[in-house]
């Protein structure tokens, strides 16, 4: 399929603002002019409730914007981990994708916001993401939250971060998690020789280049890309995840690896749904809500939770 029409639209008023390495400016530098570029609709889609929280964390306290819907409580959790390569991004850039599956969906959005890289290469951000996981487990019913029914999601680096604390769960005997929602993830290296990388390197939004300078903020040692909780593909066992719906996005980098990750969690008897848009880019789902399948998506995401956490 060629590119969505309201996609084109979309990237020829980006022309000259690809996502790319931002040279000498430096990272607090970066995520302020992240930050400016966000457009939110106005007024934002209504909710039972936002509470911007803070929970302890290994690095202390992190961030945690709480979404709750108009309905009675106890509400299940869905834990959303925004985007930007690990090194820039917000809760704020997903406002509308929050709102949107905490109404449909009817669970109560944690929105974290972990440590960065550079200042906090990995694994900082795995670690928060997994304290935040504890902390809705042990206290969310003090907020009306359902701790015992969990689902994790995370658009870009946030669904690498979201499928690796599932995977920590496991490993470690940890809070239960039911399910996951992994968008547009990274779950490989630009070396690793997908085909997307070449075919999406540039003039799609998000670029080769741009992703080679997130993982140069975030890795600190090369040895370190051996690790599955930095990159899943490098798992050698799959077993004992829980059901995904991952969804990729065609014109996309990242978009053979997460359905090669896809098709290693079927294999290893894991549910997964794939949904690949087609005719979308890189951030449709969270941070380009003004394209018509973003709604789609939430709407996707939010069917999934509700049979996920039914019960």
């Amino acid at each position: 399929m060629t590119l969505d029409p309201a996609v084109k639209t979309l990237l020829d008023g980006m022309a000259g603002s690809e996502s790319a390495p931002p040279g000498p400016i430096s990272a607090p530098q970066m995520r302020a002019a992240f930050a400016a570029g966000i457009r939110l609709p106005d007024p934002l889609e209504p909710v039972g409730s936002v509470r911007d929280l803070h929970v302890p964390g290994p690095g202390g306290a992190i961030p945690v914007r709480l979404y709750t819907p108009d309905t009675p409580g106890p509400w299940p959790a869905y834990i959303w981990l925004h985007g930007g390569g690990w090194t820039i991004g917000s809760a704020n850039e997903n406002e509308v994708a929050s709102r949107a599956v905490c109404n449909a969906a009817g669970v109560a959005v944690v929105a974290a916001e972990y440590r960065l890289a550079p200042e906090h290469p990995f694994p900082a951000a795995p670690h928060d993401c997994y304290a935040v996981l504890e902390w809705v487990a042990a206290h969310g019913g003090e907020l009306g939250v359902d701790g015992t029914r969990v689902a994790i999601g995370g658009e870009s680096a946030g669904g690498n971060l979201a499928t690796v604390v599932a995977m920590m769960s496991r490993d470690r005997g940890g809070p239960p998690i039911r399910a996951q929602v992994p968008v547009c993830p990274v779950y490989g290296h630009p070396d690793d020789g997908f085909a997307s990388y070449v075919e999406c390197a540039t003039g799609y939004g998000m670029t080769a280049g741009a992703m080679r300078f997130f993982f140069d903020q975030y890795v600190t040692d090369p040895a370190q890309l051996a690790d599955p909780y930095l990159l899943p593909l490098r798992a050698t066992h799959l077993r004992g995840l829980p059901p995904a719906l991952i969804m990729t996005a065609q014109y996309d980098v990242l978009r053979d690896e997460g359905e090669e990750f896809a098709r290693r969690l079927a294999d290893a008897g894991v549910d997964v749904e794939l949904a690949r848009y087609d005719g979308q880019i890189h951030g449709f789902y969270g941070l380009h809500t003004e394209l018509p399948a973003a709604a789609r998506s939430h709407a996707h995401a939010a069917g999934f939770l509700r049979r996920t956490l039914a019960g």
